[in-house]
């Protein structure tokens, strides 16, 4: 599936034209730091960034047995990013279905926005909620063993 990827390689297609173009005006630092802009924006917004997706019927099954919410994301969503850093570590906790990558997921996710492809989703205890607070996700997670 390339299309959460797409978001990524563009940026760095068009940071590495800026980068060399700077490179050629001597401006080497400048073409070293928009470089690395470019490279952490494309980092940021690629699959890499979130924890390792699960499909929905499996996540709903590990829901139901440790009680941890399921976070419903796509990659390039700023929300999902939002969300995604302010939660920190404890992101890990959760059991997060990429959308993009499982059909399964994304009808999960138009039945709860009425047809609509609106992320990050969370179940909580088999209830949706719709972008979220971060601090209130966080508050939601059964206590770590």
């Amino acid at each position: 599936m390339t299309r959460p990827w797409i978001l990524p390689m563009s940026l760095m297609v068009c940071g590495a034209p800026v980068a060399t173009a700077l490179v050629i005006k001597g401006a080497a630092g400048a073409a070293v730091a928009v470089l690395l802009v470019f490279v952490l924006l494309a980092w940021l917004h690629s699959p890499l960034a979130f924890p390792p997706s699960t499909g929905a019927v499996e996540a709903r099954r590990r829901s139901a047995l440790d009680g941890r919410p399921i976070v419903y994301w796509r990659a390039g969503c700023k929300y999902c990013l939002r969300l995604r850093i302010r939660l920190g570590r404890s992101a890990r906790r959760m059991h997060w279905v990429d959308i993009w990558r499982d059909p399964a997921g994304a009808a999960a996710v138009r039945e709860a926005n009425d047809g609509d492809e609106t992320v990050p989703t969370v179940v909580v205890a088999g209830r949706p909620h719709v972008n979220p607070d971060p601090g209130w996700v966080r508050g939601q997670l059964p206590p770590s063993l």
